[in-house]
């Protein structure tokens, strides 16, 4: 178990979230796809959080995140859900057809120490 060090502090928060698309459509998947890595990638990289590990299926996403104590998981779950579902509706414009409201995302994320 390594843990994670800043000026006073050594810590291990590691959590293990999933969150799926609206209705559970598998739309991630080519371009899209992509896209949505990297905004997730950049999101986390302004925060300080660290991917240990991340999987995008085609409804839903799995990452292993180490957040520094200063960040709640709240956040961190508030600005990758926020931004990407941002940014992903206004690069891919055939999305207001399925999802006719602002969310991209389901409610909601399953989290796990």
């Amino acid at each position: 178990m390594a843990y994670s060090t800043g000026s006073h502090t050594r810590f291990y928060h590691r959590y293990h979230v999933v969150w799926a698309t609206k209705y559970r459509h598998k739309v991630l998947r080519g371009p899209m796809r992509e896209r949505i890595r990297d905004i997730i990638r950049q999101s986390c990289a302004e925060m300080g959080v660290h991917i240990m590990k991340g999987v995008l299926a085609s409804d839903h996403v799995h990452m292993f995140i180490s957040v520094p104590p200063q960040i709640a998981l709240s956040k961190v779950m508030q600005r990758i859900k926020g931004r990407s579902s941002r940014r992903v509706q206004m690069e891919f414009p055939e999305l207001r057809k399925r999802y006719w409201g602002r969310r991209f995302w389901a409610r909601g994320y399953f989290s796990e120490l």
